[in-house]
């Protein structure tokens, strides 16, 4: 903490304790004017100039910039007395550019957050509609929409615990498909790179991922004994950009019926999941199970070093 005195003219009469401070010893005869910019220094010494009109205390944040480098100090003020008359101001200077910073980086994290949670509720209204379209019973509505919801509850934890990166492809290949599988990890295959997906890429993916899931479970090869879910990821090169190749294939399972019937679903897979993340997607309805490929552009990911 700096201390420091100034004269009814505010020209500083002593300074205490300058070190690493926007004060030191060479101000004194000088005022704010010849050390600080002039919007800094014309808020400064109007503060000061009501403090000696009022004969009372003033505190406000003085920001003092050199170069690039912006530091921040509280400035206390009172008025200084000689017997009855007042001679000028005495005050306090300290710096607290780091916690203006922890506000800024909490301002920053809770306008992300309010974003976020916008694009969740769109993302979960959208649900609630797509199901409702695609549901004849209010109970099928709840029991589609409930494991939906849940969904991208599991996948936003993931978000969540990387503090908001996103989501690693294998954790969110474990979450949502594996816990379908009878037979546990044995009916599921993952081949391929792993990368680090978007927040935005993490929940539409990961809902792409339990509608194939449930669908493999209820009709394709997670229903039957024998049945394997093979995944598999590469970057490749699509027009001189990367893709992220996500592919889904299933064998062993009942053999799929060439008028089967569309359902929310076959929606998500094929326009709401590509459409979310800017890529393409392919959903094949081939004899010995169901084919589904998924291109995501490099926006949407990042390497994972730790795979």
């Amino acid at each position: 903490m700096t201390l420091f005195a100034q004269d009814r003219e505010l020209k500083y009469v002593w300074v205490f304790n300058s070190k690493d401070s926007w004060l030191d010893d060479s101000i004194v005869g000088r005022s704010d004017h010849d050390v600080l910019g002039r919007q800094a220094a014309e808020k400064s010494e109007a503060v000061k100039r009501d403090v000696i009109r009022t004969e009372r205390p003033a505190h406000f944040e003085l920001a003092s910039t050199v170069g690039s480098a912006t530091r921040w100090f509280d400035i206390r003020v009172d008025i200084d007395r000689d017997g009855d008359d007042v001679v000028g101001i005495i005050g306090t200077s300290l710096e607290i550019t780091e916690q203006k910073r922890r506000e800024e980086t909490l301002k920053t994290l809770l306008r992300e957050l309010s974003h976020r949670s916008k694009n969740l509720l769109a993302i979960i209204q959208s649900l609630a509609s797509q199901t409702a379209r695609h549901s004849v019973t209010v109970p099928e509505f709840l029991v589609r929409f409930r494991g939906r919801i849940q969904s991208l509850a599991a996948s936003q934890d993931i978000v969540t615990d990387a503090d908001w990166r996103g989501a690693d492809l294998v954790s969110l290949i474990a979450m949502q498909v594996e816990r379908y599988a009878p037979d546990g990890v044995g009916q599921v295959h993952f081949e391929g790179c792993d990368v680090y997906l978007s927040p935005t890429a993490s929940l539409h993916v990961g809902l792409a991922l339990h509608e194939l899931a449930v669908n493999a479970a209820s009709y394709g090869s997670l229903s039957a004994p024998g049945g394997r879910v093979s995944i598999h990821s590469d970057i490749i090169d699509r027009d001189g950009e990367s893709h992220l190749r996500l592919s889904w294939q299933e064998t062993g399972g009942p053999r799929v019926r060439a008028d089967h019937e569309s359902r929310f679903g076959t929606s998500t897979l094929e326009r709401i999941v590509p459409n979310s993340v800017g890529g393409e997607a392919v959903l094949d309805y081939l004899p010995d199970g169901i084919r589904y490929t998924l291109l995501i552009p490099d926006t949407q990911f990042e390497a994972n070093e730790g795979r």
